[in-house]
């Protein structure tokens, strides 16, 4: 596994995960009836998730111009944090809009 692949796939988990944790904070965020602050880490989390997503386009692009893309688990486990985080964002935002309507 090249060095460039390792890192393409930590950028994968590193922003999933960061993008995760800002989704979290934003339910707690709505808990403690703070919207605008739940917004905004809302907001945050889609940048990091954007950021993966990039990343992950990326290597899907060069597949797709017929480069070859190694595949390994550590890029299987990026692609499921990417899918767990995408599951994280779509439940926040529920949870947030129930905490509005209290």
């Amino acid at each position: 596994m090249s060095e460039e692949f390792e890192l393409i796939c930590m950028q994968m988990i590193t922003n999933s995960g960061s993008a995760k944790s800002s989704y979290i904070e934003a339910i707690q965020k709505a808990k403690d009836k703070d919207f605008e602050g739940a917004e905004r880490l809302m907001e945050e989390g889609d940048q990091f998730f954007s950021e993966a997503h990039g990343v992950h386009g990326n290597l899907l692009a060069k597949e797709a111009s017929g480069e070859k893309v190694e595949f390994a688990l550590i890029l299987m486990h990026a692609e499921d944090q990417m899918a767990s985080t995408e599951m994280a964002k779509v439940l926040a935002r529920e949870i947030i809009e129930l905490y509005q309507k209290k």
